[in-house]
């Protein structure tokens, strides 16, 4: 029964209907929470009485919300009201290509952008391991501004039974002309129609038949039942484009015809290829419209146009069957010793260097360097180098402290030909002159919430991020900011673009790993250094449409540090990993009980005989929980996720998942079955059992991204907020009493850590804490509490007596090489204090200048 307006589904009101079809009915509401309007789209209520092709729908719907591009659809929210489930998604205003289809075929111009449009968002997810598999006219929307947007992503698969093929039950939406028979049918690619597994190649013929539809006006295979239509797309060739609209250039032909070969490895072996070429073809026409049109003759003219499209067809040609060009940079090596280097600058001339460096296990130190020179000069100060300005003056960040991915210190300024820094603010991330040098951007972060915030001037907030923000820079024209915004404590994340009000202007895709940032000198593209999976960055670039491209690719791991006036590039290449090392009981000296690359530890258990922790790095390029005997066991794999626990008898793991928003559930280390314990649009962070392990205490975000710890019981119970607004963090703030009655978390305002009540009731403030330090575990005796400061290495580990703050030194520990070491993360220590363990992120960076980058 259709929804009347005033109809409320969870926080959303009803305005008006817009739409329906055979997945549902589409209406425009009003979100209360965030005063917005968005489309609901409700599904038939037949969906919900099948559990499992609901939970395939709410599987697929969380996936689609992690598409975080402007060729895609953006997902809100998903629900349930009265038996029907419904998702939550933008609003747009504009009309479907297939209501612009309806006409005729669309001006070459219009084809080709929207084309453009569509290959990149279909790159967007293939990068994330997403396929759409029901692309279709009705599937893509163009809004009113001429942006193209690819809807419904992951809900094809809802309506279907899925006993293990593709094929089963596949959606037939039927035209209302009599004899044709289209919807998804016609769009099949040849493997979904013998019943094979679809997969991004599959999108790709998908994307041909509507190319080739909107450049003819007429369906690329057509027949008069279904069978006659799927008959046609395994045997048949579609129409010559060039016999319905002459004006399609051959080359362009030439990449219809790539998408639709019958053989799956023979079409573009990506979204991001094809995206490149269609460039390509629009490039080429930008270039003919501006050839001199005074020629004597028609002959003239007509060799010319000839001509052009030889060329064009060539150039496509080229692309398509031989290798793809490559760029020849000139590399050249500035650095050669072992250490880390988090930041470098080019000075105005171009030619001088300077960076900050952690040498051969030393402090970090400030250098300067000529680019033809082979050695550098220190500076004399412990500074990492932020920004240079155009007046010849150097931003520092005084003796910086570490918290993973994140470093905070003093700003200062020094003159470019020496002298002493002057102390400016303290509490500093990131900081960027502004074009003309009279004012700073700088982001600062805070602690208690795990977030940055950029101030323009220093003191004014701009833009507040969800967690930390990295690699500020403003535009060569001074009118906007691009920046890295990532997730808490890692280093995914996304590039963004802001004014100097603080306006969102444009936000990329998703990168499992995204460090360095830098305009090109034209401001024409932001270029930045990220993985799309796994660890290994390569350099890329994009422009305020969302065109991304590749720039460069190299073994290891790039970060951009800088672009001068020239085109020169300044980057490491890093050799990064984590390893996690452990004192067990009984011995005299820590092992190494890493796995992989990046092995983070979550958590110890209380015996000293067991790790739990995580792999995300290259070599399994997406998060995986893992348990670890230390006896020299082999790991065992748990489930796919980040942050999670050891239950105290050991039988279960709390994880969270890999949805979005991320929910936990509760995974047996032996038999059992796996069940999912969360049920909310809250994304879920650092959980801990309560020691009777029947409950357990996490900090959550909400779709806001505001940050508070709660607790919740394993029997279906509600989270029930412990912590005021804005207290979260890092997972080793979350440390409960032996009771469990009591929990630390930093107080959302200063400089504190306090105890509150895990069942509620008014916190009590813990004396001489500060939340430079982290609390890892609470004596068994439960008088004392076990913290390190962070970003010190060696780590101290200090026992604090709760009544008093009185601290006493308990322990010292590094690991055996310093080499690249800035931080001791993750550190948890036993209730007795015999065994202890922890990670220890390592990076060896060798600086480079690169020549001929385009």
């Amino acid at each position: 029964m259709p929804l009347s307006p005033h109809t409320r589904l969870g926080p959303y009101e009803i305005v008006s209907a817009i739409g329906a079809g055979g997945m549902g009915e589409v209406y425009r509401a009003r979100d209360s929470r965030l005063n917005r309007d968005v489309a609901v789209k409700v599904l038939p209520a037949l969906f919900s009485c099948d559990a499992s092709r609901l939970h395939r729908f709410e599987q697929e719907a969380r996936a689609a919300a992690s598409l975080n591009h402007p060729n895609i659809l953006a997902v809100h929210d998903i629900g349930q009201q009265d038996g029907s489930p419904y998702i939550v998604s933008e609003l747009l205003d504009g009309a479907t290509l297939r209501e612009l289809l309806r006409p005729g075929p669309l001006a070459v111009r219009k084809a080709l952008d929207y084309a453009q449009q569509m290959a990149r968002g279909l790159a967007a997810a293939h990068d994330k391991g997403i396929v759409h598999r029901d692309l279709k006219p009705e599937n893509v929307f163009v809004t009113n501004d001429g942006r193209a947007k690819i809807l419904d992503f992951g809900l094809a698969k809802l309506t279907r039974t899925e006993t293990g093929e593709d094929s089963q039950g596949l959606t037939q939406t039927v035209e209302s002309d009599p004899g044709a028979v289209l919807g998804t049918v016609g769009y099949m690619s040849p493997e979904q129609v013998r019943g094979k597994p679809a997969d991004a190649r599959s999108d790709l013929f998908s994307f041909g038949v509507i190319l080739h539809e909107m450049l003819s006006g007429k369906r690329a295979f057509y027949g008069e039942s279904a069978a006659e239509t799927m008959s046609a797309i395994v045997r048949d060739e579609p129409p010559e484009l060039t016999g319905t609209n002459r004006s399609v250039p051959p080359a362009l032909e030439r990449i219809v015809r790539h998408c639709l070969e019958k053989n799956p490895n023979e079409r573009f072996h990506s979204a991001h290829d094809l995206a490149f070429d269609l460039e390509s073809v629009t490039a080429i026409s930008a270039t003919s419209t501006t050839l001199p049109i005074k020629a004597r003759n028609r002959w003239v003219r007509t060799v010319m146009v000839g001509a052009l499209a030889l060329a064009a067809a060539g150039v496509v040609a080229w692309r398509i069957w031989a290798p793809p060009s490559v760029a020849q940079p000139e590399f050249r090596r500035l650095t050669f010793r072992r250490g880390s280097i988090r930041m470098a600058r080019f000075a105005p001339d171009g030619q001088t260097i300077f960076y900050g460096a952690a040498w051969d296990g030393k402090p970090v130190e400030a250098f300067t360097m000529q680019y033809e020179a082979s050695d550098s000069r220190p500076l004399g100060v412990a500074a990492q180098v932020l920004s240079i300005s155009p007046n010849e003056e150097v931003a520092l960040l005084l003796n910086p402290r570490v918290w993973n991915f994140v470093q905070t210190g003093t700003l200062a300024l020094m003159p470019l030909r020496g002298g002493a820094p002057r102390e400016v603010l303290d509490g500093v991330q990131f900081a960027e002159w502004s074009r003309d040098g009279k004012a700073m951007a700088v982001v600062r972060f805070s602690v208690a919430s795990g977030a940055s915030w950029i101030e323009y001037p220093a003191g004014k907030t701009i833009y507040r991020g969800s967690a930390w923000i990295g690699h500020l820079r403003m535009s060569p024209d001074g009118t906007l900011f691009a920046f890295d915004q990532h997730i808490h404590n890692g280093d995914d994340g996304y590039v963004v673009i802001i004014d100097r009000d603080g306006n969102k202007k444009f936000t990329s895709q998703m990168f499992t790993s995204l460090q360095g940032l830098a305009w090109r000198p034209d401001a024409r593209e932001v270029w930045f250094t990220a993985a799309p999976r796994g660890a290994a960055r390569a350099l890329y670039a994009v422009n305020m449409r969302g065109q991304q491209r590749l720039v460069l690719r190299a073994p290891g791991a790039l970060v951009l540090q800088d672009i001068a006036s020239s085109g020169r590039v300044l980057l490491t290449n890093d050799n990064a990993r984590k390893q996690m090392f452990a004192l067990i009981e009984g011995d005299t000296t820590e092992r190494n009980v890493s796995w992989l690359d990046w092995s983070v530890l979550q958590v110890l258990s209380e015996d000293g005989k067991e790790v739990l922790f995580t792999e995300g790095g290259e070599a399994e390029q997406t998060y995986r929980l893992y348990l670890r005997r230390l006896d020299g066991s082999l790991p065992k794999r748990i489930v796919n996720g980040y942050w999670g626990d050891l239950s105290p008898d050991g039988r279960w793991v709390v994880a969270q998942d890999a949805t979005t928003p991320a929910q936990f559930v509760l995974v047996p280390t032996g038999t059992g079955e796996s069940r999912q314990i969360t049920h909310d649009n809250l994304t879920h962070l650092y959980p801990r059992f309560l020691p009777d392990g029947r409950a357990i205490v996490f900090v959550a975000a909400t779709p806001a991204g505001v940050v508070r710890m709660y607790y919740q019981t394993l029997d279906g119970g509600k989270p029930v907020a412990i912590t005021s607004e804005g207290s979260g963090g890092y997972p080793s703030l979350i440390t409960l009493s032996p009771d469990g009655a009591y929990v630390i978390a930093p107080v959302p305002t200063g400089d504190s850590y306090a105890m509150y009540p895990v069942r509620g009731g008014p916190p009590r403030t813990v004396p001489g804490l500060s939340t430079s330090e982290a609390v890892i575990n609470w004596s068994a005796d439960g008088n004392y509490l076990f913290t390190y400061t962070r970003g010190e290495v060696p780590a101290r580990i200090y026992r604090v007596e709760i009544t008093s703050g009185k601290r006493q030194l308990f322990k010292v520990t590094s690991p055996p090489d310093l080499a690249g070491v800035e931080d001791v993360t993750n550190l948890h220590i036993t209730r007795d204090g015999r065994s202890y363990a922890y990670t220890c992120p390592t990076i060896l960076s060798d600086l480079y200048v690169v020549d001929g980058l385009r």
